[in-house]
C-alpha cells in the first residue's frame, strides 16, 4: 500500500467516517455552557514595534486559542538583493505614536471584517540583516479563510498606511 492510501480496516466504507470518534479532554467538557470570556478571556490585539529580533515561534504562541482552529503567519524577512543590487541588510525607522495608532486601526477593521480571535503584529526597527524577520503578523481565528485572508490584509494595509519607513543596506 502506498503512503498515500488509506488502510480501509480503520474507515467505515459507507460513511468514510472514523470508526470511532476523535479523543477529547474530560476538562473540555466542563466547560461546556460557560461563557467563552470566562474560559479563555477576551480577544486581544498585540503590537509591539521593537528593535530586538522577532520570534516567530513567540509571536505565533501568542495567538494560540483553543476556541480556534487555524493561525496564520506572514514573515516578512530582508532578502539578499533588490532591482539586481545585492543588500546586506535593510534598516527600518518609524513615526512609533502613529505607527502603533495605524496598526491597532488596522487590527478594528479586520475584527469588522472576519471573526478572528486574537491579532499580533510585531516589526523590528533598525538594522535587519538578511534573512532575519523585519515584521511578523499571527491572527487566530476558528476557520482558516478568516485567518487567510485577515493576514494579507494586514501585511497590504501595514506597507500602504503605517509609517514605518526601509532603507536599504548596499553589499
Amino acid at each position: 500500500m502506498s503512503s498515500l492510501e488509506i488502510s480501509s480496516s480503520s474507515y467505515n466504507q459507507e460513511t468514510k467516517l472514523p470508526l470511532s470518534p476523535p479523543l477529547v479532554e474530560d476538562s473540555a467538557f466542563e466547560t461546556l455552557g460557560k461563557d467563552v470570556n470566562e474560559v479563555e478571556g477576551k480577544s486581544k490585539d498585540i503590537i509591539k514595534l521593537t528593535s530586538e529580533k522577532l520570534s516567530i515561534d513567540e509571536v505565533s504562541r501568542l495567538v494560540i486559542s483553543p476556541l480556534c482552529g487555524a493561525i496564520s503567519l506572514f514573515v516578512g524577512i530582508t532578502r539578499n538583493n533588490f532591482e539586481g543590487k545585492k543588500v546586506i541588510s535593510l534598516e527600518y525607522e518609524a513615526y512609533l505614536p502613529m505607527a502603533e495608532n495605524e496598526i491597532r486601526k488596522i487590527c478594528i477593521d479586520i475584527r469588522q471584517k472576519w471573526p478572528v480571535r486574537h491579532i499580533a503584529v510585531f516589526h523590528r526597527l533598525g538594522l535587519v540583516p538578511v534573512s532575519e524577520a523585519s515584521i511578523v503578523i499571527a491572527v487566530s481565528s476558528a476557520h482558516r479563510a478568516a485567518a487567510l485572508e485577515a493576514v494579507s490584509y494586514a501585511i497590504d494595509t501595514l506597507k500602504a498606511r503605517v509609517p514605518i519607513w526601509k532603507k536599504g543596506a548596499p553589499g
